[in-house]
C-alpha cells in the first residue's frame, strides 16, 4: 500500500532499503528499479500495470485520430468533394508522414515532462484534429490545401506511440518488457480498426444515403477528456526515466540501430501503411463490400485488417520473450511475403474473399512481427553493450537509456512506412491502373527484409551470436 501527501515525500510500505520506493507530489516516484525482486513483487507490478492501462487507452486514442482519414477519405465523393485520385492518397498518407516526423521530439518529452504529465499533454493535443476534422469536411468547399493542413494534424496520434513506448519500458523489467511493449502498441494499434468500425457506423446511422461526416471527429472528444483526466488521476512520472540528447547521439551511432530501424519500416510500416489504405483499395477493387449495410447504418469490412493485425501484436512480443526476437521475425517477413505474393495472385480472379483472406495473412503477420521486431531493440542493445544474457538482462542503466532513446528513434522511422506504402499503391495505381506492380514489390521487399535479419541477428559468428536477441 502506497500513501502520499501534497507536501512531503513518502516512502512505500512494506519495503527496506534500497528497494523503498518514495512518492514526491506530482505523482513523482524515486528509486524505481523494476529489476528488484522484491520490490517488483511486493509494489511494483501493481503499479506498472496501472500505468500501463492508461498508456494504452491514451494511445489508443491518438492511433485512432492518426487514422481518421484513411476513412474519412472513402466517403468525401458522396459528401460532395472532388479530389481526384493523387489527392485522396495524399490525405490518406499525409498523417503518417508528420506522426512518424513527431516521433522523434516526442521521444525525449518523458524525460523532459515525466510520463504522466506527458500523457496528458499529448491526449489534449489530440482535440485540435479532431475538431478540426469534424469542422473541415462539414463543408464541401473546403479546399484541397486546408484539407491537407487539417490532414497533418491528424499526426499528432501518431507521434504518441514513440514516447508512450518509451515510458513503457521504464517500467517493465527486461524479461517482461516484450509482453508489456506489445500490449501497449497493441492496444494503440487496435484504435485503427475501431476506428474503422465505428466512424462508418456513426456517420451513416439514419436514413441509408445521408452522411453526416463531421461526427468522424466529434465523436471522439468526450473519450479524449477522459485519457487526459485518467492520466491526471491514475499515472505517474519516474524521476530516473532518463533518455538525454547524449543517449540518443550515442544510439544513432549504434548501426544496429538502423538495421532495426529498417526491420520496423518493414513490420510496423507495414500495419499502418495497409490499414491506412485498405478501406480505399477495397473501395477500388470491390465497391460492393465497401460498405456493408446494418440496418440504418453501414460498415465497412476494411476493420479485420487492423484487428487481426492488433491483436498478433503481443503474440509477436511473447513468442520473441520465448524463442527470440530475430526467429520470430524472420518468419513474419516470411508471411508477409507468401501472403503479399497471393495478393497478387487474386487481384485479376476479382474474388473479394480471397483478397481479404490474403491481406489477412499479412496483417497477422506485420503485427507479429510488429513486437518481435520491437522485443529484439533493448536485447540488442543489451548484447552490444557486453551483457551475456542480454535477452533476461537489459545491461546498464546507460544501456537503458541509450535503448528508451533507440525505442523511440526506431518507432519514428519505422513509422514512414505508414506514408510509403500508400504512396507506392497510389503510384501504382496512376501510372499502371491498377496495385499489382507496387504488391510484388512489397514481396520482394519482404525477401529482402527476412535475408537481412537472419544475416545480423542469426547468423554463426555476428556480433549478436547466441545471444538469443
Amino acid at each position: 500500500m502506497t500513501t502520499t501527501t501534497a507536501a512531503t515525500p513518502t516512502a512505500t510500505t512494506g519495503q527496506t532499503g534500497a528497494s523503498a520506493l518514495v512518492h514526491r507530489p506530482g505523482r513523482w516516484i524515486d528509486n524505481w528499479n523494476p529489476e528488484n525482486t522484491e520490490q517488483w513483487n511486493s509494489v511494483g507490478k501493481a503499479i506498472a500495470s496501472r500505468n500501463l492501462r492508461w498508456s494504452i487507452f491514451a494511445e489508443f486514442l491518438g492511433f485512432i485520430v492518426w487514422q481518421l482519414w484513411s476513412i474519412v477519405v472513402v466517403q468525401l465523393p458522396a459528401a460532395g468533394f472532388t479530389f481526384d485520385t493523387g489527392q485522396i492518397f495524399w490525405l490518406i498518407s499525409i498523417p503518417s508522414l508528420v506522426g512518424a516526423t513527431l516521433r522523434f521530439p516526442y521521444t525525449f518529452m518523458v524525460p523532459r515532462f515525466g510520463g504522466r504529465n506527458w500523457t496528458m499533454i499529448s491526449a489534449a493535443l489530440l482535440l485540435i484534429p479532431a475538431i478540426a476534422l469534424g469542422i473541415a469536411v462539414g463543408n464541401p468547399s473546403t479546399p484541397f490545401p486546408v484539407m491537407l493542413l487539417i490532414a497533418a494534424l491528424g499526426g499528432f496520434g501518431g507521434g504518441n506511440f514513440a514516447s508512450s513506448m518509451s515510458n513503457i519500458t521504464f517500467f517493465y523489467p527486461q524479461r517482461e518488457k516484450g509482453y508489456a511493449l506489445g500490449l501497449n502498441a497493441a492496444g494503440g494499434n487496435l484504435g485503427v480498426s475501431v476506428a474503422q468500425i465505428v466512424v462508418p457506423l456513426a456517420i451513416t446511422l439514419g436514413a441509408v444515403g445521408t452522411l453526416n461526416l463531421p461526427l468522424a471527429g466529434w465523436i471522439w472528444i468526450p473519450f479524449i477528456l477522459l485519457a487526459i483526466f485518467g492520466a491526471y488521476k491514475y499515472m505517474d512520472n519516474l524521476s530516473n526515466a532518463k533518455s538525454d540528447f547524449a543517449a540518443s547521439l550515442a544510439a544513432v551511432r549504434e548501426p544496429h540501430l538502423w538495421i532495426l530501424a529498417l526491420l520496423y519500416i518493414g513490420t510496423f510500416g507495414s500495419f499502418i501503411g495497409f490499414a491506412s489504405v485498405f478501406p480505399k483499395l477495397i473501395a477500388d477493387q470491390f465497391p460492393a463490400y465497401s460498405a456493408l449495410h446494418v440496418g440504418a447504418a453501414a460498415i465497412s469490412l476494411a476493420f479485420l485488417g487492423a484487428l487481426v493485425g492488433s491483436v498478433s501484436r503481443p503474440f509477436g512480443g511473447k513468442l520473441a520473450d520465448r524463442f527470440g526476437g530475430a526467429v520470430v521475425t524472420v518468419a513474419a517477413f516470411g508471411v508477409m511475403a507468401v501472403g503479399a505474393l497471393a495478393v497478387v495472385w487474386v487481384l485479376p480472379v476479382g474474388n473479394f474473399w480471397a483478397f481479404l483472406g490474403a491481406f489477412l495473412v499479412i496483417f497477422v503477420a506485420t503485427g507479429v512481427g510488429n513486437g518481435s521486431t520491437y522485443r529484439m531493440i533493448p536485447s540488442v542493445f543489451a548484447a552490444r553493450s557486453g551483457v551475456r544474457d542480454a535477452h533476461r538482462n537489459s545491461g546498464s542503466v546507460d544501456t537503458q537509456r541509450k535503448t528508451a532513446a533507440a525505442l523511440g528513434i526506431i518507432s519514428a522511422v519505422g513509422a514512414y512506412g505508414g506514408f510509403i506504402i500508400p504512396q507506392v499503391l497510389g503510384l501504382s495505381k496512376t501510372s499502371t491502373g491498377d496495385y499489382s506492380s507496387a504488391i510484388f514489390g512489397f514481396v520482394v521487399a519482404y525477401l529482402v527484409l527476412m535475408s537481412i535479419t537472419a544475416f545480423f541477428y542469426l547468423r554463426r559468428g555476428s556480433s549478436v551470436a547466441g545471444q538469443r536477441v
